[in-house]
């Protein structure tokens, strides 16, 4: 399902695109032209995901669709990314110059991030606008419509109050110490309080928030009880609308928010209620303050539970104690994952896939979101090749970040379609037409490796991985005697392997400006 894919993908540079800072070195760099036609045409392709998702199986117009528009998303991204990584060279040289003078700036080339002075990407630039444009224009032919007029990225706007039974694996400790906040905690000065689920997307905010909404002591204990999935779109009208909707069962009209926040605080006079906002993504305190005024007309011991990836807002007010939700424990995990794959809480009745299985969930790092996406994925797959496939292929577990897991990025059949050919064909060549497709490529390293080796990749022109699997290290390089001064240019530098050097005596002296390293192993010898 190629759909699973694109989606996230869309999202990201939904984002990216969006974001005030990206906004201004477009504008600054002269590309904001093309990027709003990328914008306009992203939404409009969005919207059509839906439909696509659900015809792709049968329809091999869409599949090839759908394939297309994967590609220029990399496209896209690898776009921005060489924007971004422009930006950061001309901070290297600022820094190196010690840029504090006119006169030195001056030296600095301001075209290295001018890409309207580079005749060949805004070539590319404009050969993408073309290309989205094809795509969405393509709807027709595809007999593609906008389904409920949501595109397939905004349908947590459809996550709902009712729980999902498969979902539900653990957490009782959460749980408990939520409850416990929900059922006795008072506020001293309001009648209301904020009870705070915090969490990377993907770790199960919402299903913690659905267990304990639909729990009989908290029925029992709460007059009246409303959920709303307010996502990225914090219209304080609407969601006040959709508020009074959920406690009264009535779908009514008003002309402006005061009418509706009106009517709002008849219904919650001196009663205690339960509201459960999920996925706020809004940081602004003045509209928070605005949407909740009906709410102080309510009894003593009303609770609005806040479920969000995003601390700022919790911050001002006043919620010291962010605690983030964990992932799942490994039982946990693999209970979930097997729920999803095989129907059942185990491998018992599958023993041949539980080596792959187990191996699955732990690189799933407990991550719900991605425990059941590819148990989702496997379900029909029972034959071992196919999940040992996936365990064995190290690039979907690159990247993980902010709870979207490669999984999401990358389709089952991308990961088990890595570049899988022996030495001699490539070596004489075969498949270098289709090189230019693969963004993840990994290969064996060997102690010696020649540049005719080598050779054989330069068909692929558009990676964004290329791993050597026995992992890029300088671990047992006993002649290694310095590491270069522009070592501390690998500002994304994350990992690095250091054992067994004896002869390496020092690390560079900006070594601490590597912000991004996580480990540095020691030396011995």
């Amino acid at each position: 399902m190629v759909e699973i894919l694109v989606s996230p993908i869309l999202q990201v540079l939904a984002e990216k695109l969006g974001s005030a800072a990206f906004k201004k070195l477009a504008r600054y760099t002269q590309i904001h032209i093309e990027v709003k036609k990328w914008e306009t045409s992203l939404t409009e392709i969005q919207a059509l995901l839906n439909d696509a998702s659900q015809k792709e199986i049968r329809d091999e117009y869409i599949k090839g669709w759908l394939n297309r528009l994967q590609h220029l998303t990399y496209d896209i991204d690898d776009i921005l990314d060489n924007l971004a990584t422009d930006v950061m060279h001309r901070k290297l040289i600022e820094e190196q110059l010690g840029a504090t003078t006119s006169k030195v700036r001056m030296l600095i080339p301001t075209c290295s991030i001018s890409f309207s002075t580079n005749i060949r990407i805004h070539d590319k630039l404009k050969d993408i606008t073309t290309k989205l444009q094809d795509l969405e224009k393509e709807k027709v032919t595809l007999g593609l419509s906008v389904i409920n007029g949501r595109p397939i990225t905004m349908s947590r706007n459809y996550e709902t109050s009712l729980p999902d039974a498969s979902d539900i694996v653990g957490r009782q400790g959460e749980k408990e110490a939520l409850l416990h906040k929900l059922l006795w905690e008072e506020s001293s000065n309001q009648n209301f309080n904020i009870v705070h689920i915090v969490g990377m997307g993907g770790v199960g905010k919402t299903t913690l928030a659905r267990l304990l909404y639909n729990g009989t002591q908290v029925q029992n204990h709460f007059k009246l009880k409303a959920w709303l999935c307010v996502s990225d779109g914090f219209d304080i009208f609407t969601i006040s609308k959709s508020i009074f909707g959920s406690v009264t069962g009535e779908i009514k009209e008003f002309g402006n928010l005061n009418l509706v926040q009106e009517a709002l605080r008849q219904q919650v006079i001196d009663k205690r209620f339960l509201l459960v906002l999920d996925d706020v993504w809004s940081e602004s305190y003045e509209d928070w303050n605005t949407l909740v005024r009906p709410f102080y007309a309510g009894d003593l011991g009303s609770k609005i539970i806040i479920t969000t990836r995003k601390e700022q807002l919790l911050k001002e007010l006043g919620c010291d104690d962010l605690e983030h939700l964990q992932s799942l424990s490994y039982d946990d995990a693999l209970s979930l994952f097997c729920q999803h794959a095989l129907g059942v809480n185990n491998f018992d009745s599958h023993p041949n896939l539980r080596p792959y299985g187990e191996g699955i969930v732990k690189k799933c790092d407990g991550l719900p979101l991605g425990l059941r996406v590819l148990g989702r994925l496997l379900r029909t797959k029972t034959d071992e090749v196919e999940w040992k496939e996936l365990l064995n292929n190290e690039i979907w577990s690159l990247q993980k970040g902010d709870g979207i897991i490669p999984a999401l990025r990358l389709s089952y059949h991308d990961l088990s379609a890595c570049l899988k050919r022996s030495e001699n064909e490539m070596e004489k060549g075969g498949g270098m037409d289709t090189l230019e497709k693969y963004r993840h490529l990994s290969f064996v390293c060997e102690d010696y490796i020649s540049d005719k080796k080598l050779k054989a990749f330069k068909g692929a022109k558009n990676l964004r991985t290329f791993l050597a699997m026995s992992t890029l290290v300088v671990f047992g390089c006993h002649d290694l005697t310095k590491l270069p001064n522009s070592f501390s240019k690998l500002t994304s530098l994350r990992h690095f392997d250091i054992r067994d050097t004896p002869l390496l005596k020092k690390m560079p002296s900006r070594i601490s400006k590597l912000k991004n390293l996580q480990t540095l192993s020691k030396r011995r010898g």
